[in-house]
């Protein structure tokens, strides 16, 4: 690996491994989304971006020369906008190695339960408010699964195609001005309009659940380490 390149780490939510990406600077630290606290894009020690695990490279057919890719990379540094859906740590990467802003590992994100590996009661701590019981927790995780799952099965696609037929309105709004049919252009803008507000109100749910994964992310590095301090008291006190 080397400066400009494209990396990811793999990480866990809920017992779902998935690749977390950054920009390698080449001089020991990364750029990415540290979902520290407030998410924000960050350069961090390689050691802090790796958590342990073995680092990747991200081969890609076309690419900026490195020089352009870490140069892209800085302009975002403070960047607070994570989301899920629309702006994750791969779309990051992916902006600032060829200019895509996508994320491949999106498509293949849906969850199933039987995939899941639940918490255990230990594994809790830090995570819920003391007076919730392990049962109402794990109610709660399920409950936040499950809306992972709408939105990628269902919310996804309706928002797209919600988005599609915004600009086909639109397109026949301006084809029926210039054939000088004012009355369908007034149609079709409505349209347009009605299609808009109903990709406003799906987006506002794909936000909620994106904060919602984000929260459980959070939790749950906060709750490892916790664990981790715990594990070593009890190692110098045993």
């Amino acid at each position: 690996m080397a400066r400009g390149d494209q990396v990811y780490a793999i990480r866990e939510v809920m017992g779902i491994p998935y690749e977390h990406h950054g920009i390698d600077l080449g001089d020991g630290t990364v750029i990415h989304y540290r979902k520290v606290g407030e998410a924000e894009v960050s350069r961090t020690s390689f050691a802090s971006f790796a958590r342990g695990g073995p680092v990747y490279p991200v081969p890609q057919s076309t690419a900026f020369i490195p020089e352009v890719v870490v140069k892209r990379a800085k302009t975002r540094l403070g960047e607070k906008d994570y989301n899920l859906f629309f702006n994750n740590c791969e779309h990051f990467a992916n902006w600032c190695k060829t200019g895509r802003n996508e994320s491949r590992q999106l498509s293949g994100f849906g969850l199933r339960l039987d995939q899941v590996r639940l918490p255990q009661v230990g594994d809790l701590a830090g995570l819920m408010a003391s007076d919730v019981s392990p049962a109402a927790a794990f109610a709660l995780f399920l409950q936040a699964l499950g809306n992972l799952n709408v939105a990628l099965q269902s919310l996804l696609p309706q928002y797209a195609e919600l988005q599609k037929e915004m600009t086909d309105w639109q397109q026949l709004a301006q084809a029926a001005l210039a054939r000088g049919r004012e009355d369908l252009a007034r149609a079709a803008l409505h349209k347009k309009v009605e299609a808009s507000q109903q990709a406003e109100q799906i987006k506002h749910q794909l936000d909620e659940v994106s904060a919602l994964q984000l929260k459980i992310e959070q939790d749950q590095a906060i709750a490892q380490k916790r664990l981790s301090q715990q594990d070593f008291s009890q190692q110098d006190y045993g």
